[in-house]
């Protein structure tokens, strides 16, 4: 039984070249059942990704992630720099779940679901295959001289991709300043907005940059997760993987020859079209098994079915399948460690759900200045406090005070009786408790505030107050 070659394939990546230089990836056009279902999943998510920033839900953008302000929403849901431990364990319940998925099912949130891929293969390299043809054809073109039809096509495709660069840029800038502020600059025009105009050509460039030039790089240089799949993937893995026990046997590949039988000959299914080859956006060969440049794209799977039906062989030579499921046979199981991921990910998200019960509506803190002690006003001691209150709800509220619940005590606000708190907004200022020495715990007393807007409750706070060590 044949196995797999040497590894001397991984001395390189297949975008690079024996002298070192970048070596242009020309795919083929892909063509398939799965290629099919690839392309409705990446217009779903692609009309998401354009339509999430402009969406709103209770009057919240669906997504934002206003780093600037502080501030982000996730569907829907405001999320404060108060709320940031929420935000976290967000975040490390999306990179345990991906690192479950990766676990069980390899890259396939690369060629599936990753936005560089689905604009790279479903935007930027379809209007390429529209402008410049397939494979052959895109090739001939590189090598053409620059008369009439090359300027015509080249001008033709980099003018496209610079326009949808922008658009891609645009809604971009409507994730990080909110999709209501970009409409604005739109309107005020861009002398109005110069700082948000360069930053917009920045944005524009990185992407026609990503595009246009550094494309499949992107996923095998810059992208962290590939480097995950060393770690990550094991034998019981699915990928996208080359059966070479059924392709290989026991003569090897070869090339289709009507007149023999192939069975009797011992050759390998696998008739050394490199269509597979051809097609893959990454350039590798998948008959070297599973490597770093691989994003599970199933271009590959498409392209080789389409081979094997045609000569009249079984399909699946390339397919979804596990080291352990080529080798021996072996069905896929749900391994002890993909148990241990996904047990860590049950419980982060049960934290998660708890956390969203206990979050409050509205945020108080009072703080004692910094650098300011106590001091004596009449028979009483007053303490130096700043305070803010973020409102995370949809309504204002416009009769915003305190009480001091224990001990019996007094706040006064400096200024003001009271004060507003806009919707999604937050109030601060300052302000004095005085407490009367005998109702004072030493030289550190627990306060008990609560803060209400008109007769109703908002929030409760705690915070200490500076006395003297004794009153003799």
């Amino acid at each position: 039984m044949s196995t797999l070659p040497d590894d001397n394939f991984r001395d390189s990546i297949g975008t690079i070249n024996k002298e070192g230089k970048r070596s242009w990836i020309y795919a083929k056009i892909p063509k398939g059942i799965l290629y099919e279902r690839r392309k409705w999943l990446s217009y779903f998510l692609l009309l998401f990704l354009f339509a999430a920033p402009f969406v709103k839900i209770n009057g919240n953008q669906f997504l934002l992630f206003n780093v600037i302000e502080r501030k982000f929403n996730l569907f829907g849901f405001p999320f404060w720099p108060q709320d940031f431990h929420i935000f976290v364990i967000i975040m490390i319940i999306g990179v345990v779940g991906l690192a479950l998925f990766t676990v069980a099912f390899g890259r396939i949130f690369c060629g599936w679901f990753c936005p560089q891929t689905i604009f790279m293969e479903m935007v930027f390299r379809r209007i390429e295959f529209w402008i410049e043809g397939d494979r052959g054809a895109q090739i001939r073109l590189d090598k053409q001289a620059w008369d009439g039809e090359k300027i015509r096509k080249k001008f033709a495709k980099w003018f496209i991709f610079y326009v949808i660069s922008f658009a891609i840029a645009n809604v971009f800038l409507a994730y990080l300043i909110g999709s209501d502020a970009l409409i604005s600059f739109i309107k005020e025009g861009p002398t109005k907005n110069t700082h948000t105009l360069i930053a917009l050509i920045i944005f524009t460039y990185v992407f026609y940059f990503i595009y246009a030039w550094f494309r499949e790089q992107v996923c095998i240089i810059a992208c962290p997760y590939g480097r995950m799949q060393g770690v990550l993937l094991d034998n019981k893995t699915i990928n996208v993987a080359y059966d070479y026990v059924r392709g290989e046997k026991e003569s090897g590949r070869a090339k289709f020859n009507k007149q023999e039988d192939r069975a009797a000959t011992g050759k390998g299914d696998c008739i050394d079209c490199k269509l597979c080859i051809n097609v893959c956006p990454t350039g590798i060969d998948i008959r070297n098994g599973v490597q770093l440049e691989c994003i599970n794209c199933t271009a590959c799977i498409d392209e080789c079915d389409t081979i094997m039906e045609g000569v009249g062989l079984p399909k699946g030579l390339i397919r979804y399948a596990s080291e352990v499921e080529i080798a021996k046979k072996e069905k896929f199981v749900f391994s002890t460690r993909m148990k241990g991921y996904a047990t860590v990910l049950l419980i982060l998200t049960g934290v998660f759900v708890g956390m969203l019960f206990l979050r409050n509506d509205v945020e108080a803190t009072i703080l004692h200045l910094p650098g300011q002690l106590f001091e004596y006003k009449g028979k009483k001691i007053s303490n130096l406090y700043t305070f803010k209150v973020v409102n995370k709800t949809e309504r204002d509220f416009d009769n915003v005070h305190f009480k001091l619940v224990s001990p019996k005590g007094e706040i006064k606000l400096v200024g003001i009786n009271h004060f507003t708190v806009k919707k999604q907004a937050l109030s601060e200022g300052t302000m004095f408790i005085e407490i009367d020495p005998a109702f004072i715990d030493g030289d550190n007393t627990t306060l008990k505030i609560e803060v209400y807007n008109g007769k109703d409750l908002i929030d409760n706070e705690t915070t200490n107050f500076l006395g003297p060590r004794s009153f003799n």
